[in-house]
């Protein structure tokens, strides 16, 4: 064995924390059968649910850009290529972690309300509940923002280079991928409801098929903007003006110093511990919270010793999910609005006394949430997670999204990208956190992570809804208590429950039937998918080592890679 596959063997073994021969006396099941290898490299890699949206990133790699640089160009092009899930109408948070300093910083970048919209004037339209759909439903898009606090702070590349290959595909065209295709398809109906979503999206009032060839010179227009003049290329001069115009035709309530005035944030991640492992999300106004309260009630049992997709681990790792998702509704919102107990909320004492909640034979149908003094109360998919690594190890973990589907439904004209419907995940209840409020950002399910141990550091996630937190928690114990690697620890089967009350659960065929029908017998009413199928969300992740090494993962539920870096063989003298 050459010296290479030896450190490469080591660094895959440390990784895994307890390794995998720790499963060999469990009572689960073995380790997954992967569709893909696990991706390595001394130099960069960047993981995208689209291959040319990951390979717009790793050209800007290749052209000395880091992995802040790759990620952006990598975003800007799959806000093009995946449009059901993403794009520049959206917003964005990331957690970057900066190898020279060893430091992690998070970016939440995640709009506000129009200074005009209230409680009162929806109540006043009618609307009784918060609309999922329309100019209503719509915030300050945040991630052309994020982009250029991203790029002003860390970046290398100007704006003209980064949106250069988004830019070229948008007016040259591109072949729409499979999985894409079949949510584009599902959208066609919907989209011809609005004539400026109608001439963006459709072709002949008909979603591109896999394989044909789409352009959209509009959105190339808008992005020259952003090229040309940064975040005052969308929202002020002709882009925001769109914006403006669409929310008066619909009777929004827009006004430019609502788009001029956003800014995004630097905030400094939440964290806990987990078997070693220090793992990090951003900070309320997201889940990421549920996800490290999960982990914090799943350490409470051996979950090693229960074994991998042991019916055992399974019900404590949904039973924690009701836990954590409970205490998350009920105080979660926008922290310039409410005081959120996020400290109490990540205590291992309150992880102790309610992982005592969690009866093993038994599933929970209706859990109460923690109550804390002095806190006011409050109630939350389509989405695409990246993440890259640059040759020096420094790592961007970036989720963006449309909110469902395509977003609101609504394209401002001639701009190329529909408005997101993020502002749906507030509530019309008084008094709540996250009850609307003027110039307030709503509850957020999307959420980068991270997580670091001995030397080795993974920026991870997995898109989809309020799937994410549950599944951010089982690909930690995929890692921390199973010993696998990155791409087994996506590949795994996974579970998800999206409501917030009763025992149902869906659950994919890869975990084994015995397994399913001892949850059954436990009180989970489940609903077996198949596998790879949507619902369960789609993940990526990078990896670094102390020893330089690099390691790349996309899963196969959708149709993205990990795609390594070329050497520089042809730059050199």
């Amino acid at each position: 064995m050459n010296a290479h596959v030896v450190l490469l063997t080591a660094a895959i073994t440390a990784t895994v924390g307890v390794g995998v021969a720790a499963q060999s006396g469990s009572s689960g099941s073995p380790p997954p059968v992967v569709g893909r290898s696990v991706v390595a490299s001394n130099y960069g890699i960047v993981s995208a649910s689209q291959p040319l949206a990951a390979r717009a990133g790793v050209q800007i790699l290749e052209r000395g850009g880091n992995a802040i640089d790759a990620a952006i160009a990598a975003n800007a092009t799959i806000g093009l290529m995946e449009p059901t899930g993403n794009g520049i109408g959206g917003d964005l948070f990331a957690l970057v972690y900066e190898a020279r300093t060893g430091e992690l910083h998070g970016l939440n970048a995640s709009g506000w309300t129009p200074a005009g919209r209230t409680v009162e004037l929806l109540r006043s339209k009618g609307f009784d509940t918060m609309p999922q759909r329309g100019i209503y439903s719509v915030t300050v898009p945040g991630v052309v923002a994020g982009w250029d606090a991203m790029r002003d702070r860390f970046g290398t590349l100007p704006f003209s280079e980064l949106l250069a290959p988004a830019i070229f595909y948008a007016e040259q065209g591109f072949p729409v991928s499979p999985v894409i295709a079949g949510g584009w398809g599902r959208s066609a109906q919907w989209l011809a409801e609005h004539p400026n979503s109608r001439s963006t999206f459709l072709v002949g009032d008909l979603a591109p098929a896999a394989g044909e060839v789409f352009r959209n010179p509009d959105l190339g227009s808008s992005l020259r903007r952003v090229a040309d003049h940064g975040r005052d290329g969308y929202y002020t001069g002709p882009t925001a003006e769109a914006i403006l115009q669409i929310s008066r035709e619909q009777g929004g309530t827009f006004t430019a110093e609502d788009l001029s005035e956003f800014r995004p944030e630097w905030v400094t991640p939440i964290s806990t511990t987990y078997r070693g492992w220090t793992v990090s999300e951003i900070p309320p106004n997201t889940q990421g919270i549920a996800a490290l309260m999960m982990l914090n009630l799943m350490e409470q049992y051996p979950l090693d010793e229960y074994g991998f997709h042991s019916a055992e681990a399974l019900h404590v790792m949904i039973e924690a999910k009701k836990l954590a998702y409970a205490d998350m509704l009920r105080y979660v919102g926008d922290p310039s609005f409410s005081r959120i107990p996020v400290e109490q909320m990540l205590s291992k004492t309150l992880a102790a006394d309610r992982a005592t909640l969690i009866d093993p034979a038994q599933a929970a149908c209706a859990v109460e949430p923690s109550h804390f003094e002095g806190v006011t109360n409050s109630e939350g998919n389509d989405t695409i997670y990246l993440s890259v690594i640059d040759s020096e190890g420094n790592i961007v973990s970036l989720i963006q999204s449309n909110y469902s589907g395509f977003g609101s439904g609504l394209v401002p004209p001639d701009t190329g990208f529909m408005l997101h419907n993020r502002g749906a995940l507030f509530t019309l209840e008084e008094e709540q956190a996250n009850t609307l409020e003027p110039r307030k950002r709503p509850l957020h399910t999307i959420i980068p992570a991270f997580m670091e141990k001995d030397g080795m550091q993974i920026g991870f996630g997995i898109m989809g809804g309020w799937n994410q937190a549950q599944a951010h928690a089982q690909f930690v114990a995929n890692i921390a208590d199973y010993g696998f690697d990155i791409q087994e620890a996506l590949e795994a089967g996974r579970f998800t429950k999206g409501s917030f009350s009763g025992c149902d659960v869906r659950i994919e065929v890869l975990i084994p039937s015995a397994v399913r029908d001892q949850l059954t017998e436990r009180g989970h009413e489940l609903e077996e998918r198949p596998p790879r199928t949507g619902g369960f969300g789609y993940g990526q992740a990078v990896m670094g080592t102390a020893e330089g090494v690099h390691f790349g993962a996309s899963e196969p539920r959708h149709d993205g890679m990990a795609i390594p870096q070329g050497a520089p063989v042809f730059d050199r003298p």
